[in-house]
């Protein structure tokens, strides 16, 4: 089976890339500017979202049956809003199953608690370039999935995990909101659920985010516990005294889409803690389902 990652550099990307490549997939991958060197085994292609011609080609060439598409470039609406639906319209005319990676950006948080059934209701341009892009890919492809996701972390190299330190060290700007809470999911987690909802007969909006909801500052405490430094040197300060203040607590509950997964997804204190590790790969045939950053002031990146 040949898979198509689109987006293929970016963090989530680079870990869909790997998976399916060690579950033995023909695996093409996209990339804006710099083409990475790794993992062998993938063919990778030049590719700008805003071109719709280069995306048919692109998805016709490399004859793809899955495509996943993980690009966004926050508030850049012809990238994240129209980028996902001309994806979705060359998936569907090339017959391919697609997968597209969305946020809970598309939530104001005025709720707090968002299930698979809730409406978007965006409060800042990202949010609302996101939702965009998922009434559009679900007008075009209503075969595919919507998952939604929050805070990617993984391996020290999120670009969370990399603040948080560069806070520590004194060596970045910023502070880390205590009031601005999310529920943070392993990078290595949410690309075996999307393969797994990938190669299902899964379609709809799904849920893919940790159990444990954390404001910027504690999952900042607990990052740094893990990686050594010293938390009590980071800076701390409240979303709700910026202007604007943007989405405060945003709780995707995806209790539906993970009973419907054999993926275990990790809440943070498990994964930032030394808890077990659960073993990701490129899962095929599972249960059939229907289912800023700037200085971490707001990092906003899902």
């Amino acid at each position: 089976m040949t898979v198509l990652i689109i987006g293929g550099s970016g963090f989530l990307g680079t870990e869909l890339v790997r998976q399916a490549v060690e579950a033995g997939h023909e695996t093409a991958a996209t990339f804006a500017t710099t083409q990475p060197g790794t993992p062998s085994g993938t063919a990778w292609h030049p590719l700008d979202v805003r071109d719709q011609a280069r995306v048919a080609e692109v998805i016709r060439e490399v004859g793809a049956s899955v495509v996943i598409n993980t690009s966004s470039t926050r508030a850049d609406w012809a990238v994240t809003a129209d980028g996902a639906v001309r994806v979705a319209l060359a998936a569907v005319e090339q017959g391919c199953r697609l997968v597209h990676v969305s946020s809970d950006a598309v939530f104001s948080g005025s709720r707090v608690h968002y299930d698979e059934t809730c409406l978007p209701d965006p409060v800042t341009p990202y949010g609302a370039a996101k939702a965009a892009a998922e009434t559009g890919v679900r007008l075009v492809a209503p075969g595919a999935v919507v998952a939604r996701t929050s805070l990617i972390i993984g391996y020290g190299r999120s670009v969370h995990e990399r603040a948080v330190l560069d806070l520590a060290a004194g060596t970045r700007e910023g502070v880390l909101f205590t009031d601005d809470i999310r529920c943070p999911v392993h990078v290595e987690d949410l690309a075996a659920a999307l393969w797994e909802l990938a190669l299902s007969d899964a379609a709809g909006v799904f849920h893919v985010a940790g159990p444990d909801a954390l404001s910027r500052y504690d999952l900042g405490v607990l990052i740094a516990g893990r990686e050594g430094a010293d938390a009590a040197r980071l800076p701390t300060g409240r979303r709700a005294d910026t202007v604007p203040p943007g989405p405060l607590d945003v709780r995707l509950d995806g209790r539906i889409t993970q009973q419907r997964l054999r993926t275990r997804i990790r809440g943070a204190h498990e994964f930032l803690t030394g808890g077990p590790r659960v073993p990701a790969v490129a899962r095929g045939g599972g249960r059939n389902t229907s289912a800023s950053t700037g200085s971490v002031t707001g990092c906003d990146v899902s």
